[in-house]
Order: structure tokens, then C-alpha cells, then sequence
């Protein structure tokens, strides 16, 4: 008997890509087979995103593709576009089963009771009800560097331009027991960095009444035997506590390294965002965390153009990045996002002054980054290599990032992958740095193999 074969296509963020390989484990102890999403699957399975309008068609072109690819197929659309649209979904000729943002586990007897009754099913239900963390076992990740560890799901804020709230629900955090154990299968079989990942992730304990995230922290720290690295997907600045700062200080596995989205930086418009900080705030976090963290690397996301942005406004977001040197930026011109309160904002800013403001952005980070990675000119540094550089595929170059988020190109070998290496910065730039690796004492790297 064949075994029947499944194939993801997943859209949208990191937590997307963890669930679907949560969605996949469920699938394998069926018995399913994984192929690739452009051959012929018996299920296609679509994680979609709905974080902008583009978000939402783009998910509707991969669900046809599917439907066209084999017509014969289930498929099963899940994930955030799912959940906020489940009647739009539905109304796609070819479309079997629609599974929101939660009760994944029972996707597998959906299809079962779709292939007995042929009739399309929709197991959505009401988001904002869900009051539980819905556990979702990830014991290991095809991608086998890096392992993130989803600790938390939805969020509180209904910032004005962010559809999210009503995609994910509200903050729900993960029992930290269930964390600290999936934190030591991950390691166990063989990571070395956990990233924590979340809708809000640093909202996690939030909705406890004695715990917390920085007790999450430094419970990592100090019980993951083995663990190398910790890192944070990111922290909104009200979010750093002075707790988390000062477990931070202590630890020598949480990385250098904070994603802390700034959105603005522009007071006026932080209000019309409904964002819970000021600029003072914001700056007055990043001053103490670079006091216990020397050479903190900071990257954040920004919106440009938002509803109203002035030119003054938009200045007061250039300076304020620059003036506290932020390592990247990922920016974004405002895109109107239907059934948000910003959709509906007067003054909406035209297009040709937000790619201005874009470009003015791209060309602050690029500069910030060049500089940020000049200080480690000569320095040998602890990279995780994660794959071959694919731009010079006949050279023997690897890459994978420091504990600082700095991207290293070096030679090297297969057997480094997952491993930490010393590498030496020879020539620091940007996009990336080129190194050499430093000879480590080989009883080091056995060390290594033998406990991994």
C-alpha cells in the first residue's frame, strides 16, 4: 500500500514556519510521506498570512496553485487568513477544509471526514474565546541550525495598523514546564541556539500570576544542559523590564543581540499607533541595556508613511535611529490593512513620499550596519555555520551569524554545520563579514561532536 504523501506551503513569519512543522509531526505519526509543494501531494497544506491586504492575495494565488496542481487533492488551508476569513476561503472552488489559528490537531480527522462525505468542511472557530495555550510539539526542525521555540501566542495591544489581535486572539503563554522541556529535546538532539519565538513573545507570563518572562530567562539559563544560545525573536521596549535587563547582565548564553520593533520615532505618531512607549522611554531602555551589555546589537522595524507622517515626523524617526545606532533596520512603507482603525485615518501619505522615505531609511541602516560590523574588523568572533554560501558555490564558503547577529562568510567544511567555530573577521562589511577559521584545539571540537 502506498503511503499517502502531504506538502506544505507556508506564507508569513517565523511562528508560521514553526507551526507547519508542528502540523507536519501530526502528519508523519499518520504515516504520511512529505513531498514538495510543486510535485503531485494527496494533501496540500497552505499556512497563511493575513498581515497585509498582499498578504491575503498572495495566499489565494498558492491555494490555486495547488488546486491546479492536482485537483484530486485535499486541501487544507490553515494559519492567520484563515482564521480572520474563513467564508472568503471557502468560497474558493477546490477548497476542502479551512483551519483557523488554533485546534490544528484536528485537522488530520477533517480530511478523514472530508474524503468519507465529500463536502467541504470549516473548523473555524471564535479566536477571541481561546483562553489556553494550544500545545504544539516541535521535537525537531528540517532547517537544523537554528531552533526556535515558540513560547507564547496572541497579543493585547490592537495597535491601529496591526491586524494580528483578531488573527491570534489574545496573549496566551506557554506553561513553563512544557517550554523547558521542549528547550531540552531541542538541544538534546543536537541545536546549540534556541530562538523564542511568539506572536508577543515577550508578553510571555503576562497572563500569569507568578511568573514571568524574565523568570522564563533565567530558568533557560541555568536548567538547559547543553544549551549555547539563547536568543529572542523580539521584545517590545515596555517589555524590558529592569528584571529582564539585569538576568540578561548575568547570562552568558542570552545573546548580545535584542529585535526591538521602534515602528516610530516619533512621539505623535507612536499615539496615533496606540504604541505603549514614548521616544524617552524607548531611548532610556536602550541606554541601560547597553550599560550591562557592551556591543549590544540592535535591530528594529519601522513603518514609514503612516497615516498623517509629516516630514518633521519622519525626521524625528531619522535622528532618533541614529543618534542610538541601531545595528538593521527592516522598513516598511504603511500599507492599509483592511479592518484596521489606520485604514480608515485621513491623511493618508502618498506613495511617492513613502518609497522617498523608504529609500532615506535603507540607506540610514545600511550605513549604521557597515559601521556597527567595522568594530569587529580583526576580531575572532563564535559563528554557528548554517549552510554553504550559495553566491560562490565552488569555493568551500560557509555562513552563519555570531552571538551578535553579524553574518560570516568563511571556509570551511560540511562537518561544521550546527557546530560552533572560531572564526577570525579579516574584512567587516555588510550584507556580510568575510573570515578565516581560527585552528581550535581539536580536543575542543571533539568535545563537541561527541556531545551533540
Amino acid at each position: 500500500m502506498m503511503m499517502p504523501s502531504v506538502a506544505f506551503h507556508t506564507l508569513g513569519c517565523k511562528v508560521n514556519h514553526y507551526e507547519t512543522e508542528a502540523i507536519w509531526q501530526l502528519f508523519q505519526s499518520e504515516g504520511y510521506d512529505r513531498t514538495e509543494f510543486d510535485s503531485t501531494a494527496d494533501v496540500y497544506v497552505i499556512n497563511t498570512c493575513t498581515v497585509t491586504n498582499t498578504g491575503d492575495k498572495k495566499s489565494r494565488q498558492v491555494i490555486r496553485r495547488a488546486i491546479r496542481k492536482n485537483p484530486d487533492a485535499v486541501i487544507c488551508v490553515t494559519g492567520c487568513y484563515a482564521q480572520t476569513s474563513p467564508a472568503e476561503i471557502m468560497a474558493i472552488p477546490g477548497v476542502d477544509v479551512v483551519v483557523g489559528t488554533q485546534d490544528r490537531s484536528k485537522m488530520l480527522s477533517y480530511i478523514e471526514q472530508y474524503q468519507e462525505e465529500r463536502m467541504p468542511i470549516n473548523g473555524v472557530s471564535n479566536i477571541m474565546k481561546a483562553r489556553i495555550y494550544e500545545e504544539l510539539d516541535v521535537p525537531a526542525f528540517t532547517d537544523r541550525t537554528r531552533a526556535s521555540l515558540k513560547i507564547q501566542e496572541g497579543c493585547n495591544n490592537f495597535c491601529t495598523f496591526c491586524i494580528i489581535p483578531w488573527a491570534r486572539g489574545l496573549l496566551r503563554s506557554r506553561k513553563p514546564d512544557d517550554v523547558l522541556s521542549q528547550a531540552q529535546q531541542l538541544v538534546d538532539s543536537g541545536y546549540k541556539e534556541i530562538v523564542l519565538t511568539g506572536i508577543h513573545t515577550a508578553g510571555y507570563g503576562e497572563d500569569m500570576k507568578d511568573y514571568s518572562f524574565a523568570k522564563l530567562l533565567s530558568d533557560l539559563d541555568k536548567n538547559i544542559e547543553g544549551l549555547k544560545r539563547i536568543r529572542i525573536s523580539s521584545i517590545e521596549a515596555s517589555q524590558i523590564s529592569d528584571e529582564v535587563i539585569e538576568v540578561m547582565g548575568r547570562s552568558n548564553k542570552i545573546v548580545p543581540h535584542l529585535h526591538i520593533p521602534l515602528q516610530s520615532g516619533s512621539n505623535t505618531v507612536l499615539q496615533r499607533m496606540r504604541r505603549k512607549y514614548s521616544m524617552e522611554m524607548f531611548g532610556e531602555r536602550l541606554d541601560r541595556l547597553k550599560e550591562v551589555l557592551p556591543g549590544l546589537a540592535i535591530t528594529s522595524d519601522v513603518i514609514v508613511g503612516f497615516p498623517g507622517e509629516t516630514e518633521e515626523e519622519f525626521m524625528e524617526t531619522y535622528r532618533f535611529i541614529q543618534d542610538h545606532k541601531f545595528m538593521e533596520l527592516h522598513v516598511f512603507p504603511y500599507s492599509k490593512r483592511t479592518g484596521t482603525p489606520a485604514a480608515k485615518m485621513e491623511n493618508q501619505v502618498p506613495e511617492d513620499v513613502k518609497n522617498e522615505r523608504v529609500h532615506k531609511l535603507i540607506a540610514l541602516s545600511d550605513q549604521l550596519a557597515k559601521e556597527y560590523a567595522s568594530d569587529y574588523e580583526d576580531a575572532v568572533v563564535e559563528v554557528i555555520p548554517e549552510e554553504e554560501f550559495k553566491d560562490e558555490p565552488e569555493k568551500n564558503l560557509f555562513v552563519g551569524y555570531t552571538p551578535n547577529y553579524l553574518k560570516v562568510v568563511f571556509e570551511g567544511n560540511e562537518n561544521m554545520i550546527g557546530k560552533l567555530v572560531k572564526v577570525k573577521i579579516t574584512e567587516a562589511g555588510y550584507p556580510y563579514s568575510k573570515g578565516v577559521f581560527v585552528k581550535q584545539e581539536m580536543d575542543e571540537i571533539l568535545t563537541q561532536a561527541v556531545n551533540s
